[in-house]
């Protein structure tokens, strides 16, 4: 059964794999059916059951995420040589799908690229990119660091998940209302219950910016606040993602038994932040979770 598995997950990298690589090429389902030797009568359902998205989806996708990169790390390509390069033979028609999914004129996203609605954008992309992954962690994944205390404002969640979007969506309205971009100030989530306690409406997070800016007294929606100082266990995630439940349920069950360590007064969290990925040439998400230690 799982070898079974195995292999059909094999089949479908094996897609994914050639659609990275041949992006400006024949990408229909004829052809990427015979890639995963797959009837083509049904790939085009197995292709949605397993990732989340259609084909279609996904290399449209994937085209407009290599336009955005190139249009962020380089002038050496033309707006129209991009948009060509993604499919698009109108400019303007790669200007509306690319402003209806950026919410920016591909020409604005050049010279100031808003990163928020680009990781809004993206995330169905990456979350299909993730379904295939089984991430094993080790103790040589783990690091002890000292780390520095920050000032931070806060936004508190606090009840069931399901209103959890609507929370981060004004999160990030404050944030760019306040010049506070994600790549010079740090995100941070404090995760203060469980996932997914008996209780929905026990769920209680907070999503932090990272600023020593004053906060007004009278802003309903946001607090300052201070992520404390001191010796934390750091567990980088290979990509980017929602759940780190995985990754937590790992410091907690193996690495902290196994380490001889006493945990500290702080809930653990985690920090996401923009970094320039060599050969990508474009930003990606790293997130690191923070256990704190004493």
């Amino acid at each position: 059964m799982k070898a079974a598995l195995q292999n059909y997950h094999g089949r479908m990298q094996r897609v994914l794999d050639h659609i990275d690589r041949h992006l400006d090429g024949n990408l229909d389902l004829d052809a990427l059916s015979s890639i995963a030797a797959f009837s083509k009568y049904h790939f085009h359902r197995q292709f949605t059951a397993t990732f989340g998205l259609s084909v279609h989806r996904y290399v449209q996708l994937a085209r407009m995420k290599r336009a955005s990169n190139r249009l962020a790390s380089s002038d050496a390509q033309s707006v129209t040589e991009i948009a060509m390069d993604a499919g698009y033979y109108a400019p303007d028609a790669f200007a509306r799908a690319f402003r209806q999914r950026l919410g920016q004129s591909p020409s604005s996203f050049r010279k100031s690229p808003d990163w928020d609605p680009w990781l809004a954008a993206f995330g169905p992309y990456n979350n299909a990119r993730s379904k295939l992954m089984e991430i094993i962690f080790s103790e040589d994944d783990v690091t002890i660091r000292d780390v520095a205390p920050t000032p931070v404002a806060i936004m508190e969640h606090r009840g069931d998940r399901a209103g959890l979007e609507e929370t981060l969506n004004r999160f990030r309205a404050w944030r760019k209302a306040a010049g506070l971009s994600p790549e010079t100030s740090p995100t941070f989530t404090i995760f203060r219950s469980e996932r997914t306690p008996a209780n929905p409406a026990d769920y209680a997070m907070d999503v932090c910016v990272g600023t020593d800016q004053p906060i007004d007294a009278d802003d309903e929606q946001m607090k300052a606040g201070i992520i404390p100082g001191g010796r934390c266990a750091v567990l980088r995630y290979p990509g980017n993602t929602s759940n780190l439940e995985p990754a937590a349920l790992y410091l907690y069950r193996e690495w902290l038994p196994a380490s001889g360590e006493e945990l500290g007064d702080f809930p653990i969290y985690c920090r996401r932040h923009l970094s320039l990925i060599p050969g990508v040439g474009a930003h990606e998400v790293a997130v690191e979770l923070f256990l704190p230690l004493k």
